[in-house]
C-alpha cells in the first residue's frame, strides 16, 4: 500500500477554553483550580474545559460537575466564546507567519494542522525544531500553551500529539512508520485513538476488535462488509495509512452538491439525533431522484450546543454513485458512530457531494436485483404522491414521534396541499 511521507505538524492548544478565562482572570492555569461550565445549569452542567491543575488531580475536561470529586476545590466561570474565536486568531496568525494559508488546516478552534515539508530547507531546521520555535512563539505571542505532534502523514501526527505529546519534553512527539507497530498498534481502548468514538468503539468490541492491533490485524473484507467504505478507512488509520493532504481540504469544489443543514429547536443527543438525519437524508434523496442524479461522496457534520461549541465534519468518496437512501443513511450513521463526543447537538449537516447523472440502476452482487428495482418502484410511487398532494400527504411513522422535524419542516418547504 502506498503510503505518503511528508513533515506534518499538528498543534492543539492546550485547555484552551480554560487557559483563555485564565489568561482573562490574570492566574495561571497550572496553580489555579478553574472550571469552565454553566453554573446555571446546576451539578448536571457540563464541564467545557478544566485546567491543567485539575485535570493532575483527575478531573476530565468533559465531565458533568457532580462527577467532580468532592474533595476538590475549584472555582467556575461561565464560558465566553468570542474571548475563545478571539484567541484563536491571534494563534492562527502566528501559525500564519511561518507557513503559506494553502499549508494549514484549521480542524477546531483550538486545534490545527501544518505542512512544513517544503520549509524545512527554508528555516534551515528539523521539523522537530520548527514544531518548538512555533510553540514557543505561541506562547510568547499568546501566552497559551500548546502540545503538537509531529508526523509523515495528518493521522500519526495527530495520534502522536493526543497519546505522547503531553507526556514528553517541550510538549512535542514525533512519531514514524516504524512507530505503528510499537506505538499505534498499542492504543487501547480503542477511543483513545482519533476517530473512533464511543459507540464506535462497542460496535468494535461485538467483532472481539479491542486494541489498535486487532483492528490493525483484522480482515479489511469483513470490515468493509460490515461498516462500508469508512471500514476500509478504519482498517487503513489502524496500519498508520492515510494519504489525505492539506491542499486536499484548500481545493475549491466545482462540482455540483445537494446540500442540507438543520438547526435543531432544542438539545438532541445518540437518542433522537439519528431520527433527525433520517429525515435529512429522505429529503436529499427525494432531491435527487427528482432530478435524476446520483452522488459521489457523502459529507456529515454535527454541531454542538452553543454554550459548548464546535463539532465535526468528515466527508466520505462513495465507490459507485448513488441516489440510494438505506447507502447514504448507512454512511451518515456510521461517521456518527466515529465521531461523537455524546455531547448536546443543536445542528446537523448533510450534504451530497460530486453529482452526476443517473445513467441506470446500479447493482451489486450482496443485494438481489429485484429487491433493488422494488426498492426503485416503490420510490417512484411515494415520490409521485408527494408531488401531487404535498410533503405531508405520505409521512413514515417516525415523523410523528415529538422529536421529529420533518411535518414542521414540510409545511415551510413543501409545495401545494402541505397540509
Amino acid at each position: 500500500m502506498e503510503r505518503i511521507n511528508r513533515n506534518i505538524i499538528c498543534i492543539d492548544l492546550k485547555s484552551f477554553f480554560a487557559s483563555c478565562e485564565c489568561l482573562r482572570l490574570g492566574v495561571d492555569p497550572f496553580s489555579y483550580p478553574l472550571v469552565v461550565a454553566n453554573p446555571n445549569q446546576g451539578q448536571g452542567a457540563i464541564t467545557l474545559a478544566v485546567t491543567p491543575f485539575l485535570k493532575a488531580q483527575g478531573v476530565p475536561s468533559r465531565g458533568r460537575l457532580f462527577e467532580i470529586d468532592k474533595k476538590i476545590k475549584y472555582n467556575i466561570v461561565s464560558p465566553h466564546m468570542n474571548l475563545y474565536t478571539s484567541k484563536s486568531k491571534e494563534v492562527i496568525n502566528v501559525y500564519l507567519d511561518y507557513v503559506a494559508a494553502e499549508d494549514l488546516h484549521i480542524y477546531s478552534i483550538d486545534e490545527c494542522f501544518l505542512d512544513v515539508t517544503h520549509y524545512l530547507k527554508l528555516y534551515n531546521k528539523t521539523d522537530y525544531e520548527l514544531a518548538l520555535d512555533i510553540l514557543n512563539k505561541v506562547k510568547e505571542k499568546t501566552g497559551l500553551t500548546a502540545t503538537a505532534g509531529i508526523g509523515p502523514n495528518m493521522l500519526l501526527a495527530k495520534v502522536s500529539m493526543d497519546i505522547e505529546a503531553k507526556h514528553m519534553p517541550n510538549c512535542i512527539s514525533k512519531w514514524t512508520y516504524d512507530d505503528v507497530e510499537t506505538k499505534l498498534w498499542s492504543i487501547t481502548p480503542l477511543s483513545k485513538m482519533w476517530g473512533i468514538g464511543k459507540r464506535m468503539e462497542k460496535n468494535l468490541n461485538t467483532m472481539g476488535i479491542y486494541s489498535i492491533k486487532d483492528l490493525a490485524c483484522y480482515d479489511p473484507g469483513k470490515l468493509k462488509d460490515k461498516f462500508g467504505i469508512m471500514g476500509k478507512e478504519l482498517w487503513l488509520h489502524a496500519n498508520g495509512i492515510d494519504n489525505s493532504i492539506i491542499s486536499d481540504f484548500k481545493a475549491v469544489r466545482k462540482d455540483q452538491s445537494y446540500s442540507h443543514s438543520q438547526v435543531l429547536f432544542k438539545d438532541y443527543d445518540e437518542s433522537n439525533v439519528l431520527l433527525i438525519v433520517d429525515e435529512m437524508v429522505d429529503v436529499l434523496c427525494a432531491r435527487l431522484r427528482k432530478n435524476h442524479k446520483q452522488c459521489t461522496g457523502i459529507g456529515f457534520g454535527i454541531g454542538y450546543s452553543k454554550n459548548i461549541g464546535g463539532g465535526f465534519y468528515h466527508s466520505a468518496k462513495l465507490e459507485a454513485p448513488t441516489d440510494n437512501e438505506k447507502e447514504i443513511r448507512n454512511i451518515c450513521h456510521i461517521m456518527f458512530e466515529r465521531f461523537y463526543e455524546f455531547l448536546p447537538i443543536r445542528k446537523v449537516s448533510i450534504s451530497c457531494q460530486g453529482i452526476v447523472s443517473k445513467m441506470g440502476i446500479q447493482l451489486n452482487l450482496f443485494e438481489k436485483s429485484e429487491n433493488i428495482i422494488k426498492d426503485e418502484n416503490i420510490n417512484e410511487a411515494i415520490d409521485g404522491i408527494k408531488a401531487r398532494y404535498g410533503k405531508n400527504s405520505l409521512l413514515k411513522a417516525s415523523a410523528l414521534l415529538e422529536d421529529s422535524t420533518a411535518i414542521e419542516r414540510n409545511k415551510k418547504v413543501g409545495g401545494h396541499n402541505a397540509e
